[in-house]
C-alpha cells in the first residue's frame, strides 16, 4: 500500500537518482517492514547451503553490499551483491540508466561502477551472520588482464561470501562478452577456481551468461562449464537485442535491456543450458520474472533459484511474498510439494 503511493512519486526522479534513495531508505531503515511469507514447499537445499525459499534479488541492486541484509528482511531467499570490481570504478557517463515503463523494462550502460574490492569486502566482514548473500565479481574496464581481475576478487571474497559469480556476460565493459568463447573461459575458470583455494574457502562458483548466444555457444559454453568443475551457471544477463514491439520512448538507448521482454529469450537460454548439461549443474533463472508464474516457469524450464530486479522498479518490495505465494500455489496445483521436485520438469 505504501509503495502504490510512494512509488510514482519515485518514477518521477531521474532512475539512478531513485536507485541512490532507495538504497539509503533501506539502509537508514526507513523501508516499511514486511513479513515475510515462508512456505515449507519453497524451502530446499543447494551446495550444502538451505534456502528459505528459491526466490533472490539479482546483482546490479546492491552493487556495494550495503544492504544485503534489509534486502533479505524483504523476503528474498537469497541477495547477490555486485559487481564487484578490484578497484573503484566510476562507470559510463549519465545518463546511463532508462526506464522503460509501458514495457515493463529498464536499459542500463552503468558499466560496473561501483566502491571496488576493499569497500565491499569490509562490509561484508561487518555483517552479522545468517542469510545467503552471494557476491557478483566484474572486471576493472582499463585492466589489462582480466583473468587477474576475476581471480583477485575470488581471492578476497572467497571467506565472506556464500557464493560467487564470474559475470562474463555485461554489455556494458569493452571485451568481457568475448571471454564467453571456448580458450579464454577455460583459462578464466581455471584462474578463480585456483584463487578461490587460495582464498581459504571454496564457496560455489557459478558463470553467469548472456542471452544473445548462439546455439554454438552455448554448446560449447556446456562442455567448458562441465569440464572445468565450476558449481552452476546464471541465465541470463541483459541484452543487446531490442525484440519488437518496445514502445517505451529511451527503446533506442545503448545499453543491456532487462525486464519483461527478456523473459522470453532468457528462459530459452535456461532451457538450452538445461538440456546441454543433462540436468547436472545448477541453474539460476534471471530475467523477465515478474510473477509466480514467471518463476515458475524458470524453475519448469530448469532453474533451481530464480532471480529479479527490474520488477521491483514497478511493483515494489511487495511482490516479493506475491511471487512466492503464487509459487507455491502452482507447485501444488501440479502435485510438486517441494521446489526441487519441479526442476526442469518441462523436460520430461
Amino acid at each position: 500500500m505504501a509503495y502504490g503511493l510512494i512509488g510514482p512519486l519515485i518514477r518521477l526522479l531521474d532512475p539512478e537518482t531513485a536507485h541512490g534513495l532507495t538504497i539509503r531508505a533501506l539502509k537508514w531503515g526507513l523501508v516499511p517492514g514486511i513479513e515475510p511469507f515462508e512456505d515449507e514447499c519453497l524451502r530446499l537445499r543447494l551446495w550444502d547451503r538451505d534456502f528459505p525459499n528459491p526466490v533472490g534479488l539479482a546483482a546490479g541492486f546492491d552493487k556495494n553490499a550495503e544492504v544485503p541484509d534489509r534486502a533479505l528482511a524483504l523476503g528474498f531467499g537469497f541477495v547477490e551483491a555486485g559487481s564487484v570490481t578490484p578497484r573503484p570504478q566510476a562507470g559510463n557517463p549519465r545518463p546511463r540508466l532508462f526506464r522503460l515503463s509501458r514495457d515493463q523494462a529498464v536499459i542500463n550502460r552503468l558499466g560496473f561502477n561501483n566502491d571496488g574490492l576493499e569497500a565491499v569486502a569490509g562490509r561484508l566482514r561487518a555483517r552479522p551472520a545468517g542469510g545467503i548473500v552471494g557476491v557478483n565479481l566484474g572486471v576493472n574496464r582499463d585492466s589489462a588482464d582480466a583473468a587477474a581481475d576475476y581471480a583477485e576478487g575470488a581471492r578476497a571474497l572467497a571467506g565472506l561470501a556464500d557464493y560467487l559469480v564470474v559475470n562474463v556476460s555485461s554489455p556494458n565493459t569493452p571485451g568481457v562478452r568475448a571471454l564467453q568463447g571456448r580458450r579464454p573461459l577455460e583459462a578464466l575458470l581455471q584462474a578463480v577456481l585456483a584463487a578461490r583455494r587460495e582464498g581459504g574457502a571454496e564457496p560455489p562458483v557459478l558463470l553467469k551468461i548472456a542471452p544473445d548466444l548462439t546455439g554454438d555457444d552455448l554448446g560449447v559454453i556446456a562442455e567448458v562449464a562441465l569440464e572445468s568443475g565450476i558449481d552452476g551457471l546464471i541465465a541470463t544477463n541483459t541484452t543487446i537485442e531490442r525484440p519488437p514491439g518496445l514502445s517505451g520512448r529511451r527503446r533506442g538507448e545503448a545499453g543491456g535491456l532487462s525486464g519483461a521482454p527478456l523473459f522470453v529469450p532468457s528462459t530459452r537460454v535456461l532451457a538450452d543450458m538445461y538440456r546441454l548439461t543433462g540436468g547436472r549443474l545448477p541453474l539460476i533463472g534471471v530475467g523477465g520474472v515478474a510473477s509466480g508464474a514467471d518463476a515458475y516457469a524458470k524453475i519448469r524450464a530448469g532453474a533451481s533459484l530464480v532471480q529479479l530486479y527490474t520488477a521491483l522498479v514497478f511493483h515494489g518490495p511487495g511482490l516479493v511474498n506475491r511471487i512466492k505465494r503464487e509459487l507455491a500455489g502452482h507447485l501444488r496445483a501440479d502435485g510438486f510439494s517441494t521446489v526441487a521436485e519441479a526442476v526442469g520438469a518441462d523436460h520430461g
